[in-house]
């Protein structure tokens, strides 16, 4: 019987063979574990909280790219709307004037003949009717005049039509756009959640926590000032209404929220229109000191106003935080703060 083991190598004892099997097996395993967890094999707990923390605003960004392509898709339809009507409008007209001229030409051929002018008028090519009419020399005055409308009706018919085609044009875009910035956000949502859920509980916890943590970190040294306006106080009762309700990006009430989705709600609760997107938000009024925050001010998160919350003093402000998390109250210095706005 032949055997197929193979023959140990010489100078390597039984005991060093077992540890480097050992360690390499611990190696593979971490590895595999790593890897099903979707996580970097060198990630702490802290790392890779920090990554989903990344992954949340990432997400957060492309959620309000989103918006903004859903607010411009929403503006293009209105410009196709008012083109299509403008060009129904002219197209009546055009009808209408070609009809009175067509009226005349029966009536000219009923009393004894049709005048060559009007002849090319209903030829295939009346756009060229003026220069031909003019070498003929077979217009009068009044009639060169209801052509000359005719001719210019026609023309801003056309051009018309061609800036609602540019409109369509630009609509599908932003259809497109729409929909790169929903499979963004979605795949970095999924790719959070799937790196949160690879985290022990207790690593969970704590960094839902340490994540723009509640009440527990509330900043209190600012000072409850009074209320900005009626309307402001208005906004600040909405949005605590909406405490506990779920984020849902791309939403803006009232089932659901994202972030600058629930600050155009809750203004919205009082009588103000605001942008659709967290970086037009920060314009919408004038923008004051962090230290002079009052109830009802929009509060801007990092340098590009990806994130947006409003104030509600005592050193906190409401805000919808992200997946997973409702409209909840955390401390005004969660996140650096850009800038803060008074509507």
């Amino acid at each position: 019987m032949v055997s197929h083991r193979r023959s140990t190598q010489p100078g390597v004892s039984r005991s060093v063979r077992v540890t480097v099997l050992s360690a390499a097996a611990a190696t593979a395993a971490a590895t595999l574990g790593a890897a099903t967890a979707d996580a970097e094999p060198h990630d702490t707990p802290q790392a890779a909280g920090a990554r989903v923390d990344r992954l949340y605003a990432e997400a957060e960004r492309a959620t309000e790219q989103y918006n903004k392509a859903g607010e411009n898709a929403g503006r293009l339809r209105g410009e196709v709307r008012r083109a299509q009507e403008r060009a129904a409008r002219g197209q009546e007209r055009v009808n209408r004037m070609r009809t009175a001229l067509g009226s005349t030409a029966r009536a000219e051929y009923r009393s004894g003949g049709i005048d060559p002018s009007l002849a090319l008028l209903l030829s295939s090519d009346p756009d060229n009717y003026l220069d031909r009419a003019a070498v003929l020399g077979r217009v009068n005055d009044g009639r060169a005049t209801t052509l000359a409308q005719l001719r210019k009706a026609q023309r801003a018919l056309a051009q018309t039509r061609a800036e609602a085609a540019r409109s369509l044009a630009g609509l599908e875009r932003n259809r497109a756009a729409l929909s790169r910035h929903k499979r963004s956000v979605v795949r970095k949502l999924t790719e959070a959640r799937q790196l949160l859920k690879s985290l022990p509980g207790a690593d969970r916890a704590a960094f839902e926590r340490a994540s723009r943590g509640g009440r527990d970190g509330v900043t209190a040294t600012m000072a409850g000032l009074p209320v900005g306006s009626a309307r402001a106080a208005a906004a600040v009762a909405a949005v605590q209404g909406a405490l506990g309700r779920p984020y849902v990006w791309g939403a803006n009430g009232p089932s659901g929220f994202d972030c600058s989705g629930l600050m155009q709600w809750a203004y919205a609760q009082a009588g103000v229109s605001l942008p659709r997107t967290s970086q037009a938000q920060r314009y919408a009024g004038h923008m004051v000191p962090l230290a002079e925050a009052r109830p009802g001010d929009l509060v801007a998160y990092r340098a590009d106003a990806s994130h947006i919350g409003m104030y509600v003093g005592n050193g906190q402000v409401i805000h919808a935080p992200y997946p997973g998390a409702p409209v909840r109250y955390d401390p005004v210095g969660m996140m650096p703060v850009s800038s803060v706005t008074r509507v």
